[in-house]
């Protein structure tokens, strides 16, 4: 070939390969194939456990404006104003029926419960006696007992009086058993003015409890035991002494003679304190405090008392100490009363709920 060929050649094969190169489709790179994203299995849900219905409360069917029917309660003046509140709180409770509240000295309300069976329930300011229980056997009761509160019998004298702050339970003895008569015996610095004894009657637990706390504690054993007995005959034949089941006429003689001194429950007391003192008994003043510590030397117990029989065929009566219980501690002490040990308010309960079968 001639020199001028060879060139021409290797020119012309230079440009077909450039030609080929440009015209040639372009090729597109596969996409990498996507890794799936492994499985993850899904758990089947589980169904939430049902909600526990809150507990029926078994007392409900005793609520005040669940039941129907009538409450009769007698028994004891101290204890009286008391059950009245409860009972005029549980009416404005919803309780529709009447409430029945007397005022007839402890004995008396546990005879009309226990011998006559005309009450639902016997208020006293002391425990039942056991002829008491006999006398409710009889007629198919048996009594249960709610301790309520406590009470410091208070003693007291006009404000006019300006000479007695304070007695021993022992000149306080032989007062009510007429061994002293005139102030200047019970203290020579004393005017000699004749002492004027007001009294609970016979009927009153307040009586009871003072002859057993008080006056008998002075007179001679008989047969190793307080002459109870004797220690009643004493006071009730007291020359001149004054007696009654309504505590109102004892704070209106009280009142009255700045030489007369009485003895009821602290509620009334603490609703006369504009024409009374309590005096203090063995240095003791009667208050929350000497009653809580156990110092006031002539506090005691109160109960209301009904039967199982009767609680069961009366839900209302049931209904009405349920509420009793539940409420006494908020009202007590604005009645003039002290709550009972929370031992024993708790046992009230239990007795209670006992008697219901629950």
């Amino acid at each position: 070939m001639t020199r001028f060929v060879r060139p021409v050649l290797f020119l012309m094969v230079a440009l077909s390969l450039v030609l080929a190169a440009c015209g040639a489709p372009a090729t597109t790179a596969a996409p990498a194939p996507t890794k799936a994203a492994p499985t993850q299995a899904v758990e089947p849900t589980q169904a939430a456990e049902p909600t526990e219905a809150p507990a029926e409360d078994p007392m409900a069917m005793y609520a005040p404006d669940a039941v129907e029917g009538d409450v009769v309660t007698a028994g004891s003046s101290t204890v009286f104003p008391l059950s009245e509140r409860m009972a005029e709180l549980f009416q404005q409770e919803g309780f529709a029926g009447n409430v029945t509240v007397d005022s007839i000295g402890s004995g008396a309300g546990f005879e009309r419960f226990c011998k006559t069976g005309e009450t639902d329930v016997a208020n006293a300011s002391r425990p039942i006696k056991d002829s008491e229980v006999e006398a409710c056997a009889a007629i198919g009761r048996t009594p249960i007992e709610f301790r309520v509160g406590t009470d410091a019998l208070a003693v007291v004298m006009s404000t006019e009086n300006d000479f007695v702050t304070s007695l021993t339970k022992e000149q306080l003895g032989k007062i009510f058993t007429g061994e002293l008569t005139t102030w200047d015996q019970v203290d020579p610095s004393f005017p000699a003015e004749a002492i004027e004894v007001y009294s609970p009657g016979a009927d009153s637990g307040t009586f009871d409890y003072m002859i057993e706390a008080v006056v008998a504690k002075v007179l001679p054993k008989v047969d190793e035991k307080d002459d109870l007995k004797g220690a009643e005959e004493k006071l009730l034949g007291l020359e001149g002494a004054q007696f009654s089941e309504d505590d109102n006429v004892l704070v209106q003689g009280v009142e009255g003679s700045p030489y007369a001194i009485g003895y009821f429950g602290f509620a009334y007391f603490t609703e006369n304190q504009g024409g009374l003192k309590a005096i203090s008994i063995d240095g003791v003043e009667p208050n929350q405090a000497s009653v809580d510590a156990a110092e006031y030397p002539l506090a005691r117990p109160l109960f209301i008392y009904s039967d199982a029989t009767i609680l069961a065929e009366k839900p209302q009566v049931a209904a009405f100490i349920y509420f009793y219980l539940s409420n006494v501690n908020d009202n007590i002490v604005d009645v003039g009363y002290f709550p009972a040990p929370a031992d024993a308010l708790q046992g009230a309960m239990d007795a209670l709920k006992a008697a219901l079968g629950m």
